[in-house]
């Protein structure tokens, strides 16, 4: 009987002939019983059961005898004790010289020094398990090279390494899930961030992340991730997805640890040997109770004629950090601090932001400090530059200087002053065509699992500290503007306001200001001077946030070196290429910001959904959907609410949380049943 066969099948099959073929990806054995048509054979196996096969499938014969089924568990037994994997290697090491083509019972012969059919079996299975020594060539087989054969081993190797890690990787997992305290392992870090990446990037479909989550039983999505990666406690229930998305880092790198420590033991020798010494100065800092990075300080003196000399003293970090340094690139990187409901993330490392580089009471510091004498209206009438040295008097915060503003505290008379000089240096400003736009400032902190909402409120001590810093900011680019200095100046184009007496018909307060904000333009940084429109400035450098802001740090490093009569370390066309990078990573910390506060914001309101909240209607989004913005008085937040009757900007109702997912960014409110009740009773 003549049949078509694959390479290693005789084309003559007879009744009989024990043949192997693969059946639901196992090897079985049948004994060939009668054909089947003209192309295939009946085989009976050893539950006797027939299968119909091709001669395609019998991927070998068993030549030399015939059988019968119930040979085939006997035939397997003697195969049985000759599977010696390690057998192939010796077989390889008298093949690979020879590097000739050879069937199963050439190794046979070599092997066992048989080539019965059990032996020549047993060598084709050999052969065929083998993935290592041989390859399959036509009808034979054929010795790989030694090279090829030590790199297939390497990936074997590699293979069986990463099997194990990931059986130890799953194991790990489980007791973490059942609550073990967990030390992962270096190799466990890339599966980790693959889930990770599932989690903040679900439209990025991850194999690696979805196949962890199918060993363990969990829905492959990234929901599900999100939740495994809090139930095995790497994320918090309220990981900060936003700040995980962004490009921030949040750890410093063990370089600038390193030379961040060597800083702090052994500071450099200071470039400016020549500071001026105003240790004699009462100087005030002024923050809120929990500012680490004290940056700015304020004093006044009265000159030899009398006159009244305003100080603004601003932290000098560039003592410590020069162009181009570990420091100076690790902040350029950052851009800035980053302030969160969750803490700050800062620009420089705290060891350093918080110690030697801090305007700390009581201790001898270093200064870059703004001499200014105002003229009668509040102008600058004269100026000056100095890196000093200070020994800050007092640590103040605002409530502090509220309180001694109010009370006009006798020891203190320069507080007062400092407050006079700011109102007449506001009064000024205003007579340049300053814009003021005082909004509620929802201040958001979380501790533990608690969180607080407190309203910033535009007091006179924030006013006093924000003109003197806006003061500081337009001496310092009347300096570089004077002396045509590359600096990175602040603009704010001119906005087109509502006209006045459309202004007039809106409440005073956060209505109007909002109908305000809505027409301001961004405010813009170049390397050319340029009107800052809500200012009311000509010109206007930020300086005074060295320690938390890059940008001021720059004019720091530009500003001192023309002081020394040095080279500037920054041409103006450095500096502009350094705005588009600063520019945007600053964009980004804005918008992470913003993003946390509004989340931890509407988690404060989903907590407390029972409470009612007095809220006024800002303006309208969309209208005809009665889709406006509110400020919840109470907590200076706005957010958007549909409302269910007509209202005006100005309205004042009172609301309820009916839905929060701050995960999800949602928030539905309604009014309160009080308030709806009272309307029906009116009505």
């Amino acid at each position: 009987m003549l049949i078509n066969t694959e390479p290693g099948i005789s084309k003559l099959v007879e009744k009989g002939t024990l043949i192997e073929f693969w059946q639901n990806g196992e090897r079985r054995l049948a004994v060939i019983d009668r054909p089947e048509g003209k192309k295939h054979w009946i085989a009976i196996d050893v539950r006797s059961q027939s299968h119909t096969l091709h001669p395609r499938k019998i991927t070998y014969e068993v030549k030399g005898q015939t059988y019968k089924p119930s040979d085939i568990p006997s035939f397997l037994a003697e195969v049985q004790p000759l599977l010696d994997p390690s057998s192939v290697e010796v077989a390889w090491e008298l093949l690979v010289e020879d590097g000739e083509t050879f069937d199963p019972a050439t190794l046979a012969s070599i092997l066992f020094s048989d080539q019965s059919p059990v032996y020549c079996y047993a060598a084709y299975l050999l052969l065929s398990e083998d993935k290592i020594y041989f390859k399959n060539k036509g009808d034979g087989y054929e010795p790989r090279s030694a090279n090829q054969v030590a790199e297939l081993k390497h990936q074997l190797e590699v293979g069986e390494q990463r099997r194990r890690e990931q059986e130890e990787f799953l194991t790990r997992i489980q007791q973490a899930l059942s609550g073990e305290v967990v030390h992962w392992q270096d190799s466990d870090r890339t599966r980790l961030d693959a889930v990770e990446r599932f989690a903040l990037q679900p439209e990025t479909a991850s194999r690696p992340a979805q196949d962890i989550l199918a060993a363990i039983g969990r829905p492959q999505n990234a929901q599900s991730a999100f939740d495994f990666l809090v139930d095995i406690g790497l994320w918090s229930p309220h990981e900060n997805l936003s700040l995980r998305r962004s490009q921030i880092p949040v750890q410093f790198s063990n370089k600038v640890v390193e030379v961040t420590q060597l800083m702090v033991e052994n500071p450099p020798a200071d470039p400016d040997s020549n500071r001026l010494d105003l240790t004699h100065l009462k100087v005030y800092t002024i923050d809120d109770e929990s500012t680490q990075e004290i940056d700015d300080g304020l004093s006044v003196e009265t000159s030899s004629d009398g006159r009244q000399r305003l100080w603004i003293h601003i932290a000098d970090p560039s003592r410590l950090v020069s162009p181009g340094d570990d420091l100076d690139l690790e902040a350029r990187r950052r851009t800035t601090t980053l302030y969160l409901p969750t803490g700050m993330i800062p620009m420089f490392p705290p060891d350093l932001a918080t110690g030697p580089m801090s305007l700390v009471q009581g201790k001898l510091c270093y200064a870059l400090s703004f001499g200014v004498i105002l003229d009668e209206s509040g102008g600058v009438e004269e100026y000056r530059i100095h890196p000093t040295s200070v020994k800050p008097t007092y640590r103040l915060t605002y409530e502090d200087v509220d309180e001694m503003l109010q009370l006009g505290v006798q020891a203190e008379p320069e507080i007062a002053d400092i407050a006079a000089l700011a109102r007449l240096r506001q009064s000024w400003r205003q007579s340049q065509g300053s814009i003021n736009i005082s909004m509620p400032e929802a201040s958001i902190k979380v501790y533990g699992d608690e969180i607080t909402i407190n309203v910033l409120e535009d007091s006179p001590s924030r006013q006093l500290v924000a003109e003197m810093m806006i003061l500081a900011g337009e001496v310092a680019g009347r300096y570089g503007q004077d002396h045509q200095l590359p600096l990175l100046y602040r603009s704010q184009p001119q906005p087109e306001l509502p006209p006045q007496e459309e202004l007039l018909q809106l409440p005073a307060g956060p209505v109007r200001f909002c109908a305000m904000r809505r027409c301001m333009p961004r405010s813009e940084m170049s390397v050319t001077p340029a009107r800052h429109a809500s200012l009311g400035l000509e010109t206007y450098t930020q300086v005074t946030s060295p320690i938390r802001r890059y940008s001021d740090l720059l004019a720091h490093f530009q500003i001192k070196a023309h002081l020394r009569g040095e080279p500037l370390p920054f041409s103006a066309e450095k500096l502009q290429e350094i705005v588009l990078s600063v520019s945007s990573s600053a964009y980004e910390a804005t918008l992470v910001e913003r993003q946390t506060n509004r989340y931890w914001g509407l988690e404060y309101l989903r907590r407390n959904a029972g409470e009612v909240w007095q809220a006024q209607m800002l303006r309208w989004l969309r209208e005809d959907d009665n889709l406006g913005l509110i400020l919840l008085e109470d907590l200076g937040l706005e957010l958007a609410m549909r409302f269910k009757r007509s209202l005006h900007p100005g309205d004042r109702l009172e609301v309820q949380v009916s839905h929060a997912d701050p995960r999800q960014d949602v928030i539905h409110l309604r009014e309160s049943v009080n308030h709806e009740a009272q309307l029906t009773i009116n009505n």
